[in-house]
């Protein structure tokens, strides 16, 4: 498993690197981002994620550790692949990305090319509370949740519903249940205030 790739530039375009090191050649997969930081080098140091699958083997690779982290969190989200977390790093710095998500802000996910509302969507919920911005290691604020709101939450994005709805929903049935409800008398409930 190959994690760092120091070397060579020997080909650079704006979605990959080839880097020389050691006599072989390797096709690097990279977001805007890194290709910014490596355009007038010769060289270049890469934080690598090792992608792979029965078919095949794909490198992607990124100028700062936090850049890989928040792909390593975005492919571990069902539905995005490594293409489309490259995609998104590509679309928004991980500072920006950090704050969209702590915000619930799955307006300005999807406003990346390529990034549809269901996603930008799970996005918010299943990596609030997950992303640390870079140098602080602090999780961006957002509102404390406990797991059965979460797991609510979830069930009801699954069920087609707007994240921000089904918060809202949740918190309205958590107020009339009281803090100790557990998951299926939240989530009738739940329900019950969405199709008012």
């Amino acid at each position: 498993m190959i994690a760092y790739l120091e070397g060579t530039i020997r080909s650079l375009t704006t979605d990959r690197a080839v880097i020389l090191a050691g006599g072989v050649g390797y096709l690097v997969h990279i977001p805007l981002s890194t290709y910014y930081r490596l355009e007038n080098s010769k060289t270049a140091a890469l934080q690598i994620y090792t992608h792979v699958r029965e078919d095949a083997l794909a490198l992607y690779g990124f100028a700062e550790p936090d850049e890989r982290m928040a792909f390593e969190k975005l492919i571990s989200i069902s539905g995005i692949g490594p293409r489309l977390a490259q995609v998104i790093l590509s679309g928004i710095s991980v500072d920006e990305l950090a704050d969209a998500i702590g915000r619930g802000d799955a307006r300005r996910l999807s406003s990346i090319p390529g990034v549809g509302k269901k996603t930008s969507e799970r996005i918010c919920l299943e990596l609030r509370d997950k992303l640390i911005v870079s140098g602080d290691a602090k999780p961006q604020p957002s509102r404390p949740k406990a797991s059965t709101d979460d797991d609510v939450v979830s069930a009801l994005v699954n069920l087609g519903y707007r994240a921000q709805l089904a918060e809202s929903a949740v918190q309205t049935a958590k107020n009339d249940l009281g803090a100790d409800a557990d998951f299926s008398t939240l989530l009738k409930r739940a329900l019950r205030q969405l199709t008012k």
